[in-house]
């Protein structure tokens, strides 16, 4: 396994990742929660667009994005996705991260929109779960689904992103997702260095535990990246885990709607402050857009077109 980070202000060896730098990510919408539940959910282009732009001034490099139609209702439009890049760069040069997650087995309009839009990394939900949440007032369940990703399916999304040059970020919602990316790897589908998104405290998933964190980044390939997804209430302990850990941290209202102090955010750019404060006060620093491409090991600028040298 790779070696842990040291804090000891050794000389590092040539092209050695800065265990210090921490690449923060905003996850601005999601596609369960509305502005019934959140009034500050974006849902149209522009709207996206604008928190991108708080996240990014906030100190996020990264932002992961779900289209929506003007209603608020998910969509898989390719052409949304493009209206949304257009507008994010009017406004900023954040790195683009494209949802893919579908129910359905048919992923024509996730293909259709890694090949045409080209964003530097998409999402790749790695296994087959229960996706659940329960009320424990209610004694009942809010929705229970079963959220499907076959090898099939995975391996379609990931053709369109090694086409495009697109990173694909391996989002593990338990250990099983997280061992069983070794066939994709032999395969040739998937090319190391790895980029990995460790979700906790989904039901049905591995819970929100450090030693749940732990066990992940024991079970990933050596010299991977990763960071933490927390769902709800603890994600802020989860990103101080992660941070003492070494990893990234992801934060943003698709995620958690709330402040540590309890009160709901205004933005996504008052969560993200929060996160990059987070990252200070351990010691470490939040990565610029450019030092994120490094660390993530990205190869577009994320202007459109496709990576010199892509796999293929």
């Amino acid at each position: 396994m790779r070696e842990k980070p040291t804090f000891t202000g050794e000389p590092r060896k040539p092209n050695e990742r800065d265990p210090d730098v921490c690449v923060v990510t905003c996850a601005l919408s999601g596609v369960l929660a509305n502005r019934k539940q959140c009034p500050a959910i974006p849902y149209t282009p522009v709207e996206i667009a604008e928190e991108a732009k708080r996240a990014y001034d906030a100190g996020a490099a990264a932002v992961h994005i779900h289209a929506r139609n003007d209603d608020g209702s998910p969509t898989f439009s390719p052409a949304v996705f493009a209206k949304i890049k257009e507008e994010v760069r009017r406004r900023c040069p954040v790195i683009l991260n494209f949802s893919t997650g579908t129910l359905l087995e048919d992923v024509g309009e996730q293909c259709a929109t890694i090949r045409e839009s080209r964003p530097e990394i998409a999402a790749l939900n790695m296994g087959t779960m229960n996706y659940s949440k329960y009320s424990r007032a209610r004694k009942s369940f809010d929705f229970d689904m079963v959220f499907p990703n076959t090898y099939a399916k995975i391996g379609k999304l990931l053709a369109a992103m090694n086409e495009a040059g697109t990173k694909p970020e391996l989002e593990c919602f338990d250990t099983g997702h997280t061992h069983g990316v070794w066939p994709l790897v032999d395969m040739g589908l998937l090319k190391p260095p790895l980029q990995f998104s460790f979700i906790v405290n989904v039901l049905g998933g591995i819970p929100a535990h450090v030693e749940s964190l732990q066990l992940q980044t024991k079970i990933m390939p050596p010299g991977s990246e990763w960071e933490v997804i927390g769902i709800s209430h603890g994600q802020w302990r989860m990103l101080a885990a992660a941070l003492v850990l070494g990893g990234n941290v992801r934060c943003g209202l698709e995620d958690h709607f709330y402040l540590p102090s309890g009160e709901m955010a205004r933005s996504n750019g008052e969560l993200c402050e929060v996160a990059v404060r987070m990252v200070r006060d351990v010691g470490r620093r939040p990565a610029t857009v450019e030092e994120a491409r490094q660390i993530l090991g990205l190869h577009g600028d994320g202007a459109g077109g496709p990576a010199e040298g892509a796999a293929s």
